[in-house]
């Protein structure tokens, strides 16, 4: 028997011996966010993309860019993704006008074509209070975008994210932690150029190609194992 995961802290929370022949892999990047044109000149935007839902707390990024535009008010921040139905939104929109950013938070809604949208961008702002694998933080680091991400609990972005290498990440439900990841971004755009660069290579691990490799070779493992076990 055998047993995929996506994240290291997926896999430790069963016991040992069932997960003696489990292995990780990650989701595969959809190939129109692979191999963008490089960016020359990034916009002054900061971006997120993830359905509008409690736990993806976007309260709390909103909360971060107040501080973030109190140093930098020439920069806005979109957010990409769908209304959960939960009241999320609604808190979103009155944080926003709490904190009197209306005209420079939007909320974007869905789009199917992000791949367009994004790239250009200043940085990418995940503020997930739990996560799995994050498919949008996943597309965004393989378009070579600067991240700053919540190091938050099931693993998922600091599975992709090593910390100050490839990413940033900062504690859960810190507005100030946060806002200071983007600040360092802004404000050291060599180093956020850098970031970017090396998040890009995620690719070379998370393509359609390496993540059906990876599935193959599990799963042949896992057979080649059983059939020794019936001899």
């Amino acid at each position: 028997d055998g047993a995929v995961f996506q994240t290291k802290d997926a896999e430790d929370y069963f016991r040992k011996d069932l997960t003696c022949s489990s292995t990780i892999i990650l989701n595969p990047i959809t190939p129109k966010y692979l191999g963008l044109p490089s960016v020359k000149e990034r916009n002054k935007t900061i971006v997120n993309a993830a359905r509008l839902v409690a736990f993806k707390n976007q309260v709390l990024l909103v909360r971060a860019f107040s501080i973030v535009h109190e140093k930098h008010p020439d920069y806005d921040l979109k957010i990409y993704g769908p209304d959960s139905g939960d009241g999320t939104k609604e808190k979103i929109l009155q944080t926003i006008e709490e904190y009197h950013l209306e005209g420079v938070v939007h909320l974007m809604g869905n789009s199917d074509a992000l791949e367009k949208e994004l790239p250009q961008a200043a940085l990418f702002a995940y503020s997930s209070d739990y996560e799995g694998l994050p498919n949008s933080l996943l597309e965004a680091m393989a378009m070579g975008l600067p991240c700053v991400s919540t190091d938050c609990p099931c693993g998922g972005p600091r599975t992709l994210i090593q910390n100050g290498e490839n990413g940033l990440l900062v504690p859960v439900g810190d507005a100030e932690a946060l806002a200071g990841g983007m600040l360092a971004l802004i404000e050291n755009p060599e180093r956020a150029a850098k970031l970017g660069r090396m998040a890009a290579k995620i690719a070379e691990i998370a393509s359609t190609d390496r993540v059906f490799e990876a599935w193959q070779d599990y799963l042949l493992r896992v057979m080649a194992g059983q059939r020794n076990e019936r001899r």
